[in-house]
């Protein structure tokens, strides 16, 4: 005798029980760690009404062709809002980066090991920071008209 099985069995509401047991569990067993969670209270600071938000548009680790012999090559990112660019690379030792077009910004670094970090980039557009980063990260300019915040990245 075969047995056929028409769908999922039991009903939501066990599923929802099962579920709310099985959070439980994960947060006894399997905490959420400090960081994580000041990551995630920094991620729901970034929505702000009147911010653009810059789209990652290039990614070396995605869409560069890997060069034979280059050792750890620094990560070359582009992201766009509107007419505004904003070119970053990103190494062990930090980041650099020019906005076009040139202008004058605060550019305030998110996540990393000193969140909150705030670089300067000047007429031409151009900042550099000693700010090594690990985990997500974003960058959220202030330029004097705008406010324009890229997306979140892991390094």
């Amino acid at each position: 005798m075969s047995e056929t099985v028409d769908g999922p069995r039991g009903s939501d509401a066990d599923a929802d029980l099962l579920e709310e047991e099985l959070r439980q569990a994960a947060a006894v067993l399997d905490p959420l760690p400090p960081a994580l969670l000041q990551i995630a209270v920094d991620a729901y600071a970034l929505h702000d009404l009147d911010a653009k938000v810059a789209e990652l548009s290039f990614d070396s680790l995605v869409d560069a062709i890997p060069v034979r012999g280059a050792e750890d090559p620094p990560r070359m990112l582009t992201f766009n809002a509107g007419e505004v660019t904003v070119d970053v690379e990103v190494t062990a030792h930090g980041l650099m980066g020019q906005l076009m077009p040139p202008q004058q910004a605060q550019i305030e670094v998110l996540g990393g090991p000193q969140p909150g970090s705030v670089l300067t980039a000047d007429d031409m557009g151009r900042f550099t920071g000693a700010i090594p980063l690990s985990g997500p990260f974003a960058l959220r300019l202030r330029t004097a008209g705008d406010v324009v915040e890229t997306e979140w990245l892991r390094t």
